[in-house]
């Protein structure tokens, strides 16, 4: 197999970020998600095309986005897993891991912190916060609530690279030019309000209530027209839709799906909306 963690010319995966366009990250993130399950089942080997339908794109897609890590499998045998899941995180800035903070211990906050997925993909959270008295003090996942009072000085003992917020819409900003103020560079916010930051900061948002909307447009696209309902039910026929397609070879990648977003990358400093 061709050695994935240089690029041609011995280019670093941080070179090579800028010229990546953001919906080849997006896919890049799926890649990595489906390399981690063929890794932990114990698969070496991956064809583009098992990739490919994996990820939920076409192969030719998939050739195109990985190509801006520079050589990566051979023709006829496929990818490295192991080494090809080290290069994709090493161009996604995963490599050296992140350490995050989450200020908000609501529902969705203790959720968040609950998750061992973010452990296993690089991500750990090391601190919490909130402002409610009777939530400071709390222990969640083996973390302490701390009050929000004491952010700033925290982040300075706890080094973060990443802020989360999952606080209300009316405390969103408030919160966020607090850790820009504490030297945040990179925040994600689950608050429905657009966020203003300097350009020097990275803000993303995650709308919820948006990612439900798009849920039901592709229901409402792809549900069969009431009259063809209607004439299967009296003719007592039942329809049934061949998948799109199928993954072969290994039972890991059986489980495809296409990831959708509905909020695009972002600009420096500002939140981008659908």
């Amino acid at each position: 197999m061709t050695e994935q963690h240089e690029a041609p010319n011995g280019v670093s995966g941080r070179a090579l970020q800028k010229d990546i366009p953001q919906a080849t990250v997006a896919r890049l993130a799926t890649y990595l998600r489906v390399l981690a399950m063929l890794a932990d089942d114990g698969v070496a080997i991956v064809s583009s095309e098992e990739l490919a339908v994996a990820a939920g794109v076409n192969s030719a897609k998939l050739r195109k986005d990985l190509s801006f890590l520079g050589p990566n499998g051979v023709r006829g045998v496929g990818y490295d897993v192991a080494k090809l899941r080290t290069r994709i995180e090493d161009v996604l800035g995963l490599s050296q891991g992140h350490r995050v903070v989450l200020v908000g211990a609501g529902n969705l906050g203790r959720a968040l912190v609950g998750y061992g997925g973010f452990r296993r993909r690089g991500f750990t959270v090391v601190g919490m916060f909130d402002n409610h008295p009777e939530v400071i003090g709390r222990s969640v996942a083996g973390l302490v609530v701390r009050d929000v009072a004491d952010l700033a000085p925290a982040i300075d003992a706890l080094k973060p690279t990443i802020a989360v917020l999952t606080v209300p819409d009316d405390a969103a900003q408030d919160v966020c030019d607090l850790l820009v103020a504490s030297g945040m560079q990179s925040i994600l916010s689950f608050a429905p309000c657009e966020l203003t930051a300097p350009e020097t900061v990275e803000v993303r948002r995650v709308d919820l209530a948006v990612e439900l909307q798009m849920l039901s447009f592709e229901t409402a696209r792809n549900a069969p027209p009431l009259a063809e309902v209607a004439r299967a039910v009296s003719s007592g026929r039942i329809a049934h839709r061949a998948p799109a397609h199928t993954a072969a070879g290994h039972p890991a990648l059986k489980h495809s799906t296409t990831s959708h977003s509905a909020t695009e990358p972002s600009s420096k400093g500002s939140v981008v909306t659908p």
